[in-house]
């Protein structure tokens, strides 16, 4: 990622979901989103279904709950 805070990655968007079947939207910087399609494609498994399991297992809003997520995992 570039450091220059125009940079399209800096830039919040809505993104749509489907959690439990039902359409939603988060607002996440571009940076996490395309973090989240990785991390959901490396595990074999659907953006919609990943963002479901942390809706599950979440204690505060949803878009903390990916940007931290997202976070974790690249420090692993």
């Amino acid at each position: 990622m570039d450091d220059d805070l125009s940079h399209p990655d800096y830039t919040m968007r809505k993104h749509s979901v489907l959690l439990n079947g039902h359409q939603t939207s988060v607002s996440l910087e571009d940076a996490f989103w395309h973090g989240l399609n990785a991390i959901a494609k490396r595990r074999g498994m659907s953006v919609n279904k990943l963002v479901t399991e942390l809706d599950h297992a979440r204690t505060t809003n949803l878009s903390s709950t990916i940007r931290v997520f997202v976070l974790s995992q690249l420090k692993d």
